[in-house]
């Protein structure tokens, strides 16, 4: 399955990044809510093991999501730096072993819906990658992105109307058409083709919007119509409650 070689190669891009932090940086504050790099890369860890106990005991998961105090004593100490960081990789690295192993029809239990395992590859990926380029933004370091974030793009087009729902407003029509140049220069389109209600420019700054690691006002993406327009100006394909996107600023450089 082409989505979990795609993140076991983001997880290994972010680590090759981690291990060119100095112990002091660890701590620095991330353009993400002033979170540290500890704070993000101990998220994508706790994350990646909810996944790969949900995909190895789907049960058990179910129990620990619904009784989460009483588990709570038997939780791992956090890690900080270099532990971490390795902790982090070999987990997320295990998972994608698993993903590669199970019956790839199941539906695994998550926090909301059940989820495919090709989803929540996909999902997994998103996270990973957007999370690592807060850190990224924060080092001045510049992302050699790759045809990887097709899957980041796919997930930001599919979450559209779940963009509207999630603050409890009417999904606007037409649901628009999106046209995007990959890195590789490939050209990636989604929906109705449509000549007034479009998003089209660039598979990385489309990225960047849908995991609100961009402000639309900071990327050069072409958006028309009023049903894009809306979507853009919200755009969120993360699960959980509404999000507002950055200031502006905030998250670039």
């Amino acid at each position: 399955m082409q989505q979990i070689d795609d993140f076991r190669e983001e997880g290994t891009a972010l680590h090759e990044l981690l291990v060119t932090l100095k112990d002091d940086q660890w701590s620095l504050e991330t353009p993400f809510k002033d979170r540290t790099i500890n704070w993000v890369v101990q998220h994508l860890h706790d994350a990646d093991r909810w996944a790969l106990h949900s995909v190895t005991d789907p049960d058990g998961f179910r129990d620990w999501m619904n009784n989460r105090e009483k588990y709570r004593a038997s939780e791992p100490e956090p890690l900080e730096g270099r532990a971490l960081m390795e902790q982090w990789f070999k987990y997320q690295q295990d998972l994608c072993d698993e993903f590669e192993r199970v019956d790839p029809q199941i539906r695994a239990p998550w926090f909301g819906p059940d989820m495919g395992l090709r989803m929540m590859a996909t999902a997994r990926q998103m996270e990973t990658w957007s999370h690592g380029q807060d850190i990224y933004d924060l080092l001045r370091v510049k992302r050699m992105n790759t045809d990887r974030i097709r899957n980041i793009c796919h997930i930001g087009v599919a979450t559209y109307g779940w963009t509207f729902i999630n603050r409890q407003l009417d999904v606007p029509d037409p649901i628009p058409y999106v046209r995007l140049s990959a890195p590789s220069g490939t050209e990636w389109t989604w929906n109705e083709p449509s000549d007034s209600d479009f998003v089209a420019g660039s598979a990385v700054e489309f990225a960047h919007v849908v995991t609100q690691g961009r402000n639309i006002q900071e990327v050069n993406l072409d958006v028309r119509g009023d049903s894009a327009v809306a979507w853009m100006e919200i755009a969120q394909c993360f699960a959980g409650p509404p999000e507002t996107p950055p200031v502006p600023g905030v998250r670039g450089w």
